[in-house]
């Protein structure tokens, strides 16, 4: 089997039409270079060279394994480069999950960023609740995530980086009596239907709504249909009920619904990213852009 240093020298020789300019460009030593191309005629059972005195000529078959090899030359270098690249955190795959709560068009800004700093690295990206994320990224399926706070299972081999709290706001049907309102309260809203999900043993959003309701002695209400993901703004745009969202899910729209902020100094909620112990460097690239868009919780 020829050697990689072979290929390397017999193409160095046809490039340069002799052994003289050759050996000179490799370093080596024109005897040497001489042995190591006999010996690769020899491996391969045939000549590659016609001798000539004023240099060197390739044979048909010299001429023809010249084409089939010249590749291997660049696709060593561009495995070395990707290599590189990939050492330095500019390539590879970055697996990310995020909340439905937490809207694609939010993160936009930051994956923007993140793809021109990294343009060779790619982002498969997928949504998981909150408990879901912290099992993938702590088991090695995930290379970081963006949870709702707050999650009631944790795990010693995920860190936590909470990110500046948001405003909650109310989805109301645009015909509702409160949809006009320039604010509200979590008390007024003691009589709705809630099409989101009103389970306390639930994390994330749904944890935040309950304690933000019993803190003013109520239980929220939960609508005939309801819903944990973005498609409770399609309930509460039919009709159904109301719906306490992050400002951030205000950004999807949608007609028939209608946006009003929350005026209690408590109706906020958290993000938060969740990396492994020790995160990749594309995973630490990503997180330290998301938190200069987002910033810090405070």
């Amino acid at each position: 089997m020829p050697t990689l240093r072979q290929v390397q020298y017999f193409l160095t020789v046809a490039e340069l039409g002799g052994f003289t300019q050759a050996a000179a460009a490799l370093f080596i030593a024109q005897s040497a270079l001489s042995r190591q191309i006999s010996q690769l005629e020899e491996e391969l059972g045939f000549l590659l060279f016609e001798r000539q005195a004023r240099g060197v000529r390739l044979t048909p078959a010299g001429v023809l394994y010249q084409e089939r090899v010249s590749s291997i030359a660049h696709t060593l270098a561009g495995a070395a480069e990707d290599g590189r690249q990939l050492a330095r955190g500019e390539a590879g795959v970055l697996r990310l999950l995020h909340s439905s709560t937490i809207p694609l068009a939010g993160l936009m800004p930051a994956l923007d960023r993140f793809a021109e700093k990294c343009p060779k690295a790619r982002i498969e990206l997928d949504r998981a609740s909150s408990e879901q994320q912290v099992s993938e990224v702590a088991s090695g399926h995930a290379d970081m995530g963006v949870i709702r706070l707050p999650v009631l299972h944790r795990d010693a081999r995920v860190g936590f980086f909470e990110l500046a709290a948001e405003r909650l706001w109310v989805a109301f049907p645009e015909n509702h009596p409160s949809a006009k309102q320039p604010s509200t309260t979590v008390a007024s809203l003691q009589n709705e239907k809630f099409v989101s999900a009103v389970y306390r043993e639930r994390g994330g959003l749904a944890r935040v709504v309950m304690d933000l309701c019993l803190k003013r002695g109520f239980v929220p209400s939960p609508a005939r249909i309801i819903s944990p993901k973005t498609s409770m703004l399609a309930l509460v745009a039919a009709g159904r009920g109301i719906a306490i969202i992050p400002e951030r899910m205000t950004a999807l729209g949608g007609h028939g619904i209608s946006f009003v902020p929350l005026s209690d100094e408590d109706a906020k909620s958290s993000c938060a990213l969740i990396l492994p112990l020790q995160p990749n460097l594309l995973s630490q690239s990503l997180a330290d852009i998301l938190v200069q868009e987002i910033g810090p919780a405070r």
